[in-house]
């Protein structure tokens, strides 16, 4: 079964574009001195910066990614294949190339080169796996209760009791005198001291006086005495 062949217009237009500027290259680079396969190779170096830089832009853009350098080398590609096919239209004269142009078709294998190599390895962003699914947020560190011991209750400040007043000692009774007998005429003589002494002192006789006045023991001093209260 034979298949219908379409030509698309677009691929057409092209292939025709593609090869004019193919011829351009060519016959610049033939006319700044680089003749033979070499002067072939330049329009496939130009061509083929153009459309890696092109892919590299859409590869970015459609990752979110920037695409400045890639950008940058694609304006480069363009400048020179634009560049050739004005320069072919007539506006320079390919039997006397000047030199600047000489130098440029010269140094651009190694532009060349540094582009390729730049746009082939740059680092492409890690795929994510589409049944991949966001980790669990890690649980939350289980709350840990210490029971603490109840704190003791303040201390009331101990009240110590007053201390009893002593008790009064007791007021020592005079011993009672015992009963010496007193002959009445010591009796007498005794009064008669002791009105004496009461008369020039003004107190009454103690019965130490009494005792050294009479000359008696204390005994029957103190039971004289006790007869003269």
């Amino acid at each position: 079964m034979f298949r219908t062949i379409r030509l698309d217009a677009v691929l057409v237009q092209a292939v025709i574009a593609g090869a004019l500027s193919f011829a351009h290259l060519h016959d610049l680079a033939a006319a700044a001195g680089q003749d033979g396969w070499k002067a072939w190779a330049y329009p496939v170096s130009v061509d083929l910066l153009l459309v890696a830089a092109w892919n590299r832009m859409r590869t970015l853009r459609a990752d979110d990614r920037p695409a400045g350098a890639a950008w940058t080398w694609f304006v480069i590609a363009l400048t020179a294949s634009l560049g050739a096919n004005i320069a072919t239209a007539g506006l320079l004269d390919m039997n006397a190339v000047p030199a600047w142009l000489r130098i440029t078709v010269a140094g651009w294998p190694a532009l060349a080169f540094f582009g390729g190599t730049l746009l082939a390895h740059a680092p492409a962003a890690a795929p994510v796996p589409a049944d991949s699914e966001p980790s669990p947020a890690p649980d939350p560190a289980p709350e840990i209760s210490v029971e603490r011991e109840p704190e003791p209750a303040a201390e009331l400040p101990s009240i110590t009791p007053p201390e009893p007043a002593p008790a009064p000692e007791p007021v020592p009774v005079a011993a009672p005198v015992p009963a010496v007998p007193v002959p009445p005429a010591l009796l007498d003589h005794a009064r008669k001291l002791a009105d004496t002494h009461h008369a020039t002192t003004g107190n009454r006789i103690d019965p130490d006086t009494l005792r050294v006045r009479l000359g008696v023991p204390p005994l029957l001093a103190n039971a004289i005495a006790a007869q003269l209260a």
